[in-house]
C-alpha cells in the first residue's frame, strides 16, 4: 500500500521533520501513517507487523516528540529480544532525534561492559533500549529507575517468547508506572502475547498491515559465506569481475566506508564512501559523481543510503550482514530500479547463519550460495576488457604520431621483433593496473574456500581412518547421556560440554541460559543441547567447533548478575 500522506501532515516538531528529510524519507509507511497520530494522542498501540514494515519509525518518532527535556529521568524504554536489535532501535532514535538538543539514547544489553552501562545511566538518559535480562539486573541493582516514565514499548514480542524472556518483560512491567503508554509490536500473536495485550495495555488501538519486505524478483540474491580470505581482498575481486555499471556496498559503520573506500582507490577502483558524518551538500555531490559514471562504486552505511535513486547501480553487496530484514530489504532496493535487473550479494560469517536463515523466512527468499569469481575469470575479463581499449585506440583519429614513435623504436632496436614490442608497450600500459592477480590461499581444514566449498574437517579424516565413512556412525542420540531431555538439536551435530558459573542458588533457569546463549552467540536454540543445572554452576552443550570470539565473549555474558566464565569440560 502506498501512501499520498507526507510526514509534515502528521504533526510532528519541526526538529523531526528536518531529521527525517535529511535520512531521505518522504512518505510514511502504512504502519507509520497509522500508528503515528495515535500515539502522538497518547493512546496504546497494538502494532500487528512483521520486520520490513518501517515499525520502529512508527513508535520512535511520536514517542520522541512527546519527550520532555527538563525532566532528568528515563521517560521512554524500549525492550528488544536481541542485542543486535536494541542497537538498531537505538541508531534510528539517535537519527530521528539528531537535531533535538540534550536528548540522549542509551543501549542496554548483555555482554556489555556494566560500567559503560553505568556511566550511561548516571547522565539520566531520556531513552534506554535493551534487552529485558540486562533491563532486569539494572532495576535489581537500582541502577535504573523508571519512576518518570512516560512510554513503554514491547518490539517484537514473539520473539521474545521463542526465546523465553517473556517472564522478564512481565517482571519489567512490574517496575513500571500504571500511567505509561505502550505500544506492542508482534509479527504474530500466540496466547501469552494475547495474555500481556489484554493484561498490560488500556484499550490499545489495533493496526495489521500486510509485510512489505519482500524482495523483488528482478533481483539475483547470492551469499557468500565468509572464511579464511580477507573480506576486503574478496570484494575487490567480486568487483574486478562482476562490475558492469555502477555498485553499493554495504558496510556497518561509518569508519568502515572509509577504510573500504580508501582500499579500492588504492586498488584502482574509483570508488567513494558515503555516511552520516558528511553534510547534505558533500552526500549530494557523492550521489551525483555515482550517476554521472565519474565513480563506480559508492561505499555506505543503511542511514547515508536511505532515498539513493540511481539507476545505473546494477549491484549491491552487503559486505557486512544487516541485523535485520528491513534494513535487507532496502538495502538491495538500490538495485533492480526502473524494470532493470540487478544483483545482490551478502557476504555471511558462519555464526550469522541464524540471522541469515531469519532474513530469507522475512522475505520469502532464498539467497543461493556462490564462490567468488576464480583468478581465470578475472583474467580472462581483463583480457577483453584489454583488447576493446586497444581496438579503440587504433579507431581514434590522429594515431600517426604515435605510430612515428614506434618506427623509431624498431629502427633503433634492429633485433626487436614486433610482438616484443607490443608485449611491452602493452605491459606498461597496465603497470597501474596489473592483468594478473594472485590466487588466495587454500584453506585450512573445515574452513570455507573462495568457491564457498568446505575443507575436509579433521574427524572426517579421523573416520576415514577408521575405515568408515560419516555416514557409518550410528544415530548421536544413541551415544552419551540424553535421556532425561528431548534433543534441541539435529542427531548428527556433534557437541562439547562447557561448565558456567551459575547455578539453582543464584535463581537460574535453563530457559535464561537459553536465551543468552543464543542471543549473544548469534544461534538458534535449538543447536544448544543438555543444560544441567546445579547448586553453584551448570553445564551446557554446544556445538563442536565454536568459534574462540564467540567463547570468549560467552565468558563475559551475565546471567542473573553472574558472569558465566564459561570453561571447556574434559
Amino acid at each position: 500500500m502506498s501512501s499520498s500522506t507526507v510526514f509534515s501532515e502528521l504533526n510532528l516538531s519541526a526538529p523531526l521533520l528536518q531529521a527525517i528529510e535529511e535520512l531521505g524519507y518522504v512518505s510514511p509507511t502504512e504502519i507509520q501513517e497509522a500508528c503515528i497520530p495515535m500515539l502522538l494522542e497518547g493512546r496504546d498501540v497494538l502494532g500487528l507487523a512483521q520486520t520490513g514494515t518501517g515499525k520502529t519509525a512508527a513508535f520512535a518518532l511520536p514517542l520522541l516528540d512527546k519527550i520532555d527535556l527538563s525532566q532528568r529521568c528515563t521517560q521512554v524504554i524500549v525492550l528488544a529480544p536481541t542485542r543486535e536489535l536494541a542497537l538498531q532501535v537505538t541508531d534510528a532514535f539517535n537519527d530521528f532525534s539528531k537535531h533535538i538538543s540534550g536528548l540522549s539514547v542509551l543501549p542496554v544489553y548483555g555482554g556489555q561492559s556494566f560500567k559503560v552501562q553505568l556511566d550511561g545511566l548516571k547522565r539520566h538518559p531520556k531513552v534506554v533500549v535493551g534487552t529485558p535480562g540486562r533491563v532486569i539486573d539494572h532495576l535489581n541493582r537500582g541502577t535504573l529507575k523508571l519512576d518518570g516514565l512516560k512510554a513503554l514499548v514491547l518490539d517484537e514480542a514473539d520473539e521474545m517468547l521463542r526465546m523465553g524472556f517473556i517472564d522478564d518483560v512481565e517482571t519489567i512491567l512490574q517496575h513500571t508506572p500504571e500511567t505509561k503508554q505502550m505500544a506492542l509490536f508482534s509479527a504474530t500473536m500466540p496466547k501469552e502475547i494475547q495474555r500481556i495485550t489484554k493484561r498490560y495495555l488500556n484499550d490499545p488501538q489495533t493496526v495489521q498491515v500486510s509485510p512489505r519486505n519482500s524482495t523483488k524478483g528482478s533481483i539475483a540474491q547470492s551469499v557468500w559465506f565468509c572464511n579464511h580470505v580477507h573480506k576486503k581482498d574478496a570484494l575487490l575481486r567480486l568487483l574486478q569481475a562482476d562490475l558492469e555499471d555502477a555498485a553499493i556496498v554495504f558496510a556497518r559503520t561509518k569508519q568502515d566506508t572509509i577504510d573500504i573506500a580508501t582500499w579500492l582507490q588504492d586498488n584502482k577502483v574509483a570508488a567513494l564512501p558515503l555516511n552520516g558524518d558528511m553534510n547534505q551538500a558533500h552526500r549530494e555531490q557523492t550521489i551525483q559523481q555515482l550517476k554521472s559514471g565519474k565513480t563506480d562504486v559508492v561505499v555506505a552505511t543503511d542511514v547515508a543510503a536511505r532515498g539513493i535513486d540511481v539507476e545505473r547501480i546494477a549491484l549491491v553487496v552487503n559486505y557486512d550482514l544487516p541485523f535485520d530484514s528491513e534494513a535487507y530489504v532496502h538495502r538491495i532496493g538500490r538495485t533492480g530500479r526502473a524494470g532493470r535487473s540487478g544483483k545482490a550479494i551478502t557476504f555471511v560469517k558462519q555464526n550469522q547463519k541464524r540471522l541469515l536463515r531469519q532474513i530469507e523466512r522475512d522475505t520469502s527468499t532464498r539467497l543461493e550460495p556462490m564462490g567468488l569469481p576464480s583468478v581465470d575469470d578475472v583474467l580472462k575479463l581483463r583480457k577483453e576488457q584489454l583488447k576493446e581499449k586497444v581496438l579503440a585506440e587504433i579507431a581514434k583519429p590522429n594515431m600517426e604520431r604515435f605510430a612515428n614513435i614506434v618506427r623509431e623504436i624498431q629502427s633503433e632496436l634492429e633485433n626487436v621483433q614486433d610482438a616484443d614490442l607490443l608485449t611491452a608497450l602493452l605491459a606498461l600500459a597496465q603497470a597501474e593496473e596489473p592483468l594478473f592477480i594472485k590466487d588466495f590461499p587454500k584453506p585450512k581444514r573445515g574452513e570455507y574456500n573462495d568457491r564457498g566449498e568446505r575443507g575436509d574437517r579433521r574427524r572426517r579424516d579421523r573416520n576415514d581412518r577408521n575405515g568408515r565413512d560419516r555416514g557409518e556412525r550410528g544415530e548421536r542420540g544413541d551415544r552419551g547421556d540424553r535421556r532425561d531431555r528431548k534433543p534441541r538439536r539435529s542427531s548428527n551435530e556433534k557437541m562439547e560440554c562447557f561448565r558456567i558459573e551459575v547455578g539453582l542458588e543464584h535463581g537460574v533457569q535453563a530457559k535464561n541460559i537459553v536465551g543468552a546463549i543464543a542471543n549473544e552467540a548469534d544461534i538458534s536454540s535449538k543447536f544448544i543441547g543438555q543444560i544441567k543445572l546445579f547448586d553453584n554452576h551448570s553445564t551446557v552443550e554446544l556445538p563442536e567447533g565454536m568459534p574462540s570470539d564467540v567463547l570468549t565473549h560467552l565468558n563475559k555474558v551475565y546471567v542473573c548478575n553472574r558472569q558465566l566464565k564459561m570453561k571447556r569440560m574434559q
